[in-house]
């Protein structure tokens, strides 16, 4: 887990002033299959064989979703951002800290384990899942690469999220000691100030 860390890099003040961005971009070249097999450790042979599609929320989650896809023999599905899928879709707004958007999937059925890079408040992860579950799926589970902590034990509806490299480690070595994750989203920001919309069908 330490190794993996090691390649996360990260950078303060992007995309925006504020935001400590994590690269895993580094990880991927180089630690990519140890990293598709230490996600994938996370869970249980029995859990495993519970799930029957792997989602992937845009973007890079789509990365790390399709290669335990492939790695364990699932289905894979994207959650996009508005306007990237043909119709039929199923859409949700959702509000964020930092303002608004909307995601899109298109319809299915089965079993799903949901994957992204970054946990941080749970807004997007949240958004996802109810998504999935309004697109005619059943969320099983949640993974995703790095947990910033912000929410402690994050779950969505009694769900645990598999977390692999923790922010006390991830680009510790990269970070100024100044910059923690309290100084860009304060603590009081929890998944109940995210609030989902209607879903819309098209």
């Amino acid at each position: 887990m330490n190794d993996l860390a090691s390649h996360i890099v990260a950078v303060p003040d992007f995309p925006s002033p504020g935001i400590l961005f994590r690269d895993i971009g580094p990880l991927l070249r180089h630690r990519f299959g140890a990293t598709i097999a230490t996600l994938g450790d996370q869970l249980s042979g029995d859990e495993w064989a519970a799930v029957d599609v792997v989602v992937g929320i845009e973007s890079r989650g789509f990365v790390l979703a399709a290669a335990l896809a492939e790695r364990f023999g699932k289905a894979f599905a994207p959650v996009r951002k508005q306007g990237k899928l043909p119709p039929p879709i199923v859409a949700l707004p959702y509000s964020l800290e930092y303002g608004t958007g909307v995601l899109e999937m298109q319809s299915g059925t089965g079993r799903v384990l949901l994957v992204d890079d970054v946990l941080a408040t749970g807004g997007t992860l949240t958004a996802a899942a109810d998504l999935c579950e309004a697109a005619g799926y059943a969320v099983d589970g949640l993974l995703v690469l790095i947990d910033i902590g912000i929410v402690p034990d994050f779950a969505w509806q009694a769900r645990t999220t598999h977390g692999v490299v923790p922010e006390s480690i991830a680009g510790q070595s990269i970070v100024p000691e100044s910059i923690v994750p309290e100084s860009i989203v304060p603590k009081s920001i929890v998944p109940k100030s995210i609030v989902p919309k209607s879903i819309i069908r098209y």
